[in-house]
C-alpha cells in the first residue's frame, strides 16, 4: 500500500483565482505560506517560509473562492505533487503543488465568515455548529496562541 497525503496550516498568500475548464468544471488556485522558526547552530533567530501551490476542484473551488481572502488561516489537506520548471531568470525552480481533498478556515478572529469551517470534496462537513471541530476544540483548549507566526 502506498499513500500521498500531506496537512498543511498557514495563510493565504493572495486572494484566491477561479477559473473553469474546458469541461466546466471550477478550479481554485491560491498559495499557502507556512512558517518555521528556530534557533540556528550559531545562536541566530532564523525563520523560513515554505510556499504551497494549492488547486481545489468543483465545489470545494467555488467555497474557497467565496470565503477566502489573502491572510486567512487555513487547514489544507491534500495530494502532494512537485514540478520543476525555468525561472524568467533562467534559474531552475521547483514548485511545490497540493490538490486540496479538505480546506478548513480556521481564522478566529475577524475574517470574513463569522465562524470557522470546514469544506472537502464531498461538500461541505463542519459540524451542527458550522465550525470545524477539530479547529474549534484546539482554540477552546488554550494550545492555539495569537502570536503563531502563520
Amino acid at each position: 500500500m502506498t499513500m500521498n497525503k500531506i496537512l498543511i496550516i498557514g495563510n493565504l498568500g493572495s486572494d484566491p483565482e477561479m477559473r473553469y475548464t474546458p469541461n466546466g468544471n471550477p478550479v481554485t488556485s491560491f498559495t499557502v505560506a507556512t512558517n518555521r522558526r528556530y534557533r540556528a547552530s550559531d545562536g541566530e533567530n532564523r525563520e523560513e517560509t515554505e510556499w504551497f501551490r494549492i488547486s481545489a476542484w468543483n465545489r470545494l473551488a467555488e467555497t474557497c473562492n467565496q470565503y477566502l481572502q489573502r491572510g486567512s488561516k487555513v487547514y489544507v489537506e491534500g495530494r502532494l505533487s512537485s514540478r520543476t520548471y525555468v525561472g524568467n531568470d533562467g534559474e531552475t525552480r521547483v514548485s511545490l503543488d497540493v490538490n486540496a481533498s479538505e480546506v478548513r478556515f480556521i481564522d478566529s478572529r475577524g475574517a470574513n465568515t463569522s465562524s470557522s469551517g470546514g469544506f472537502s470534496e464531498g461538500g461541505s462537513n463542519p459540524d451542527s455548529t458550522g465550525s470545524s471541530s477539530s479547529a474549534a476544540s484546539i482554540e477552546d483548549e488554550g494550545e492555539i496562541e495569537d502570536d503563531l507566526p502563520w
